[in-house]
């Protein structure tokens, strides 16, 4: 049997050693490209810069604990998400409060998932209309509304940039269920946008419509 393949660059591998002989100030080397990810992470799931950054810190934390368990079957980065999103969802299974809404009039089947108003086309709007505040400001409202299984996936994929793969790991599930989650919440995000029938929506001066239907 072949020995599994490993994903750890020759940096972050010397990182890793220096840290497991006892050198902490390594570790911090090791973690800063990734506090961002971590924290887009955590608030992914917990929708609260408060317990995010908590969250944040105590998975850190944990990664440090638990460096010399590291395998480099995966990213350390992955690896080091992975973790956070399991602080995360603890956290969040701990808080008996009703902290989320999703979107308006979600429709669903006996098993949660998300079905939209139609099936079109999902086009990602064009970059230079994202630089208008207006704008943003509605995505950002849209993607909180998402239900966690949602929210996470899309900010894994979409604004993180994890591949498919990537994410599956981290969330612990299919990558299969990662395109179906990430399609669903792209489509919720849309009709959050655009509450007509047609698939449009209008921020200011500009509207935007679906490519087509199915």
């Amino acid at each position: 049997m072949s020995a599994p393949k490993r994903y750890v660059d020759a940096n972050e591998a010397m990182l890793i050693e220096r840290v497991c002989q006892g050198d902490k100030e390594a570790f911090y080397t090791l973690v800063r490209p990734y506090e961002r990810a971590v924290y887009t992470a955590a608030i992914s799931i917990l929708n609260n810069p408060a317990d995010a950054e908590e969250a944040a810190q105590e998975a850190v934390l944990k990664a440090f604990s638990n460096l010399a368990r590291f395998r480099g079957e995966a990213k350390f980065s992955t690896w080091l998400i992975q973790i956070t999103i399991n602080e995360a969802r603890v956290r969040l299974r701990k808080d008996r409060r009703h902290l989320y809404e999703s979107v308006d009039d979600p429709r669903s089947d006996e098993e949660g998932d998300y079905f939209p108003r139609d099936f079109a086309d999902w086009r990602e709007v064009p970059s230079e209309a994202l630089q208008r505040e207006e704008l943003r400001q509605a995505l950002n409202r849209a993607i909180a509304a998402l239900a966690p299984k949602y929210r996470e996936v899309l900010v894994l994929r979409d604004v993180q940039h994890l591949s498919t793969q990537e994410t599956a790991e981290a969330l612990g599930i299919s990558e299969g269920n990662v395109k179906v989650r990430l399609l669903r919440a792209r489509l919720l995000v849309r009709d959050a946008l655009a509450p007509g029938i047609d698939g449009s929506w209008s921020v200011g001066e500009t509207r935007y419509r679906k490519v087509r239907p199915w």
